[in-house]
């Protein structure tokens, strides 16, 4: 069961306990992304979250490192477009460390200059090392040009340019605007008693002053559309079709969540099977829903010989298009949704993910969503209500191609017309 407890300056933690497990893990979420980003700060929230291992007023970073090894566990972080996060998982007997460990890098950084100039340089190498990803780059591409210069079109880690200019004081600044009380979720998971760990995150997070964030609100972005092709001397071409999807709260979500299982969530879906079993077209192909807090991307990714990439995107825009105008099958669709919800149980199985879903349905639910009403929502989802989410998502005015590769200029255009 999970149990919500609010401390007086506003900071939220919610808990998990699990009997079955020996490991805790501990999350701190701070309700701040890529997409809170103003011109000039693009990657500081990337860059916050590689800042706070480096060191604090009690532990060097050797030493921050040293200790969670001792440990036998995982002190790290991630960002993404709406949140940030810092996480530890540890055994249970571990647990008071775990979290004194992770409540001295979210509160103690030192944020050194020297430091600061250091990772500079390793996060400028990290922009290299995408770019020369292409899958990865490609999506960043993709995603800018589906948003445009909405916020949520940046690239999580920044420019090269915002990044060499960033100083001290800016950093510090957009921490202190967002780092506050109302904005940080505390999640915990796994094997632990209750009773001390509340009072222990109490002693380490309730002291901060509360103070509502005074900032401007998300405002919710424009889908754009078009062919975008990047030359680049690859073996591949690389392609990402990007439509329309739904927020985290539509109505609709487990019904999208269904949709991208049969077009392209596994190796039984209609593009799996069409594009690579059925043709030989690409060895990699498959849909993703993003959802976000007031909007959604519905992707679908290809990589093929750069001759064969008209004859990929013809048969997406086919499939596309088969869900608009033909309803999905009974027998279709209670196999998505038993793919769905197998799924869902086997990512919960470790304190760690169950930490991660915990945190979610707060930020984004302001509640615990329990599997079974999961379960429940994705089992009364009916062929036509698949339908008339088809015919919403997939217009061909929010259609955008992106492609990344050896591709001739105007290859791919004829195949929209």
């Amino acid at each position: 069961m999970v149990r919500k407890d609010v401390l007086d300056n506003g900071v939220r933690v919610v808990t998990e306990q699990i009997s079955s497990v020996r490991s805790v893990s501990i999350g701190v979420w701070v309700d701040v992304g890529s997409r809170d980003e103003r011109p000039g700060e693009e990657g500081v929230s990337h860059f916050i979250e590689h800042m706070v291992f480096k060191g604090t007023r009690r532990r060097s970073a050797e030493a921050i490192s040293r200790e969670i090894d001792a440990l036998g566990g995982e002190l790290n972080a991630f960002t993404s477009r709406e949140c940030t996060t810092f996480y530890s998982t540890v055994l249970d007997e571990y647990i008071t460390e775990g979290i004194d460990l992770l409540a001295d890098i979210f509160h103690h950084s030192r944020f050194d200059s020297q430091e600061l100039s250091k990772e500079k340089r390793v996060v400028l190498e990290e922009i290299r090392m995408v770019e020369d990803d292409p899958e990865e780059y490609l999506h960043d591409l993709h995603t800018k040009n589906v948003f445009g210069k909405h916020p949520l079109g940046r690239p999580i880690l920044g420019e090269v340019a915002t990044i060499e200019g960033l100083r001290r004081k800016k950093v510090l600044s957009y921490r202190s605007r967002f780092y506050r009380p109302s904005q940080i979720v505390i999640a915990v998971a796994g094997n632990f008693r209750r009773g001390p760990v509340l009072k222990q995150i109490a002693a380490a997070f309730g002291g901060a002053r509360r103070a509502e964030l005074s900032s401007a609100s998300r405002i919710p972005p424009r889908i754009g559309g078009g062919v975008h092709v990047r030359s680049k001397p690859l073996e591949q071409a690389h392609l990402c079709v990007g439509l329309k999807g739904v927020s985290q709260s539509d109505k609709d979500r487990y019904a999208a969540y269904l949709l991208n299982a049969i077009l392209g969530g596994g190796v039984s879906s209609r593009l799996f099977q069409e594009v690579r079993e059925k043709r030989g077209l690409a060895y990699s192909i498959h849909s993703s829903l993003g959802c976000f807090v007031d909007s959604g991307l519905f992707t679908v990714y290809a990589g093929t010989r750069p001759e064969a990439a008209p004859k990929v995107l013809a048969v997406v825009l086919a499939e596309l298009r088969r869900l608009k105008t033909a309803r999905v099958g009974r027998a279709e669709l209670e196999r998505a949704k038993s793919q769905l919800k197998g799924n869902l149980m086997l990512s919960l199985e470790t304190s760690g993910s169950r930490m991660c879903k915990a945190a979610k349905d707060e930020l984004y639910f302001g509640r615990h969503i329990s599997c079974e009403e999961i379960m429940a929502d994705i089992d009364r989802v009916s062929p036509e209500q698949l339908w008339r989410l088809s015919d919403n998502l997939f217009d061909d005015r929010y259609l955008t191609v992106t492609a990344l590769g050896p591709i001739k200029k105007g290859a791919l255009e004829p195949v929209l017309a």
